[in-house]
């Protein structure tokens, strides 16, 4: 365990995705678990996400998601990453997260994206448009404001019971995202999507341009990312391959499939359009075994000076991944990781 890793909070990231052979409710069902073993290894926060109408994802609802991971656990945080603020209106969301956290107090996180549904038919069952996420920066200070009583786009609206709650409020990355959160002055969540170098930039230039805010006073940086520790290389990079599949598979038919045993996708013969998409979503993941991931994390976090790392692992195999959470909770050395 190196000193860059051993100062870094590993948190969580689930995307309740569906396996192949198995429905929604199952994929649900497996989250709450999961969060459960999380709690155990000594996790940070465990997050989950919004994905409304997406074959292969069952979590459309976050805060409700939110709310039963919390009741069957006890100590780890509890959040979204994130609530898709352009689907919902800001006297909602504070009603949620206000609601969470009178229920759970101090363990609620509230990460905000601003993505809109994925599809144009989504869009409008949601009464939504692809230029709703144009004001973000709007509803997101309208939606502070109903926590702290400082909102004005609604005159005598009050948000019951989030009014004078402190819910944590972090910023996703997409878009603009990165100048938002540090003209709001909240912390931010960052993928390294686009590539290592596009990445660091953007944090240089949120805490280049961070306002200190009654929110935080400091800049905050959460890493996003995926990885995979196994006995092997080989087992390692396996555990990544369902995930690259189905993005591949996404990319060309515009919908995400349940995720396939790795052995299957292996043995898929693959368009040159499909395999160039394939190997692209195994660029830059993290994998490898626990001295080999050790050595790439210290060099990622010693680059980027990130606060937390969000993991976002998720594959076929359940029993790898949570082997996998568990050596990264070992060569992190938190708490549950040595069990």
């Amino acid at each position: 365990m190196t000193s860059v890793i051993a100062s870094t909070r590993f948190s969580v990231l689930d995307r309740s995705r569906i396996r192949a052979g198995h429905d929604g409710p199952a994929a649900l069902r497996d989250t709450v678990a999961f969060a459960r073993e999380a709690e155990r290894l000594g996790y940070h926060r465990f997050w989950v996400s919004e994905h409304h109408g997406v074959p292969g994802v069952a979590g459309s609802a976050p805060t409700v998601l939110a709310a039963a991971v919390a009741a069957a656990t006890s100590t780890i945080r509890v959040g979204t990453g994130g609530v898709m603020l352009p689907n919902h209106q800001p006297l909602v969301v504070a009603e949620q997260f206000g609601v969470l956290e009178a229920l759970f107090p101090g363990r609620v996180d509230m990460g905000l994206g601003r993505s809109v549904g994925f599809t144009g038919g989504i869009r409008r069952a949601l009464g939504r448009g692809k230029d709703d996420a144009d004001d973000f920066a709007g509803q997101l200070t309208e939606l502070l404001g109903y926590f702290d009583g400082t909102q004005t786009a609604h005159p005598q609206v009050h948000a019951r019971p989030a009014e004078g709650l402190r819910v944590p409020a972090f910023v996703l990355a997409t878009g603009q995202g990165a100048a938002l959160a540090a003209s709001a002055g909240l912390p931010l969540v960052i993928a390294n999507v686009r590539g290592e170098d596009a990445m660091l930039r953007a944090v240089d230039d949120y805490r280049d341009a961070f306002r200190p805010s009654a929110w935080s006073e400091r800049p905050h940086v959460v890493l996003s990312g995926t990885v995979a520790v196994a006995a092997t290389t080989g087992a390692a990079r396996r555990i990544l391959l369902p995930e690259a599949w189905s993005t591949a598979y996404s990319r060309t038919r515009g919908e995400f499939p349940p995720l396939s045993p790795a052995e299957e996708i292996e043995a898929r013969a693959m368009t040159d359009r499909e395999r160039g998409l394939y190997e692209e979503a195994l660029r830059g993941q993290l994998y490898g075994t626990e001295d080999e991931v050790a050595d790439a994390l210290e060099k990622l976090l010693s680059r980027s000076a990130a606060d937390e790392f969000l993991v976002t692992t998720s594959t076929y195999d359940r029993a790898a991944m949570l082997d996998s959470y568990r050596r990264l909770a070992r060569l992190a050395g938190l708490g549950g990781g040595g069990a």
